[in-house]
């Protein structure tokens, strides 16, 4: 039986041999013949099939979408409206991400300049910050947490 041996196609394809066997557990790769001594034989399109999962996976596609991509699907228009419609879903996802980032941010620069302003007074009892976020109603709003935790930290200065 020709073939060729997990190792050599984890090496040709740049992943693991143990990334080859989770592949095949999720029938991303399709089950390879076995030599007598239970040896996987594997085939050129094989390779192939795992460098095109690491190269999806690299563009930020899960397991489960990527099987749904894989080569031998069906083919022309349909598969490349499956395949748009799969990537403008991924952009929708990083763009709110990127929105959650950005508000993130933004949180912990007014973190930061609250503890910069503590500091340059010298006259606060705790840090701003590890008030703030020990607070049981922190899920009350920006603008009205700030305003209470303006009042509170007039009320320990004193």
């Amino acid at each position: 039986m020709d073939g060729l041996k997990i190792g050599e196609v984890a090496s040709a394809a740049g992943v693991s041999r143990d990334a080859i066997r989770y592949y095949e557990r999720l029938r991303l790769l399709p089950r390879p013949g076995r030599t007598r001594s239970g040896y996987r034989l594997y085939s050129e399109s094989d390779i192939e099939q795992v460098r095109f999962i690491k190269q999806a996976q690299s563009l930020g596609l899960s397991l489960d979408e990527i099987k749904q991509l894989l080569p031998g699907r069906g083919a022309g228009l349909e598969e490349c409206r499956r395949v748009r419609d799969l990537l403008k879903a991924k952009l929708e996802e990083l763009d709110a991400r990127l929105s959650e980032l950005r508000a993130f941010r933004r949180r912990l620069a007014v973190y930061l300049g609250e503890c910069e302003q503590a500091l340059a007074d010298r006259k606060a009892d705790c840090c701003p910050v590890l008030f703030e976020i020990s607070r049981p109603d922190r899920a009350e709003s920006e603008t009205g947490g700030r305003r209470k935790k303006k009042e509170a930290l007039k009320r320990i200065k004193k």
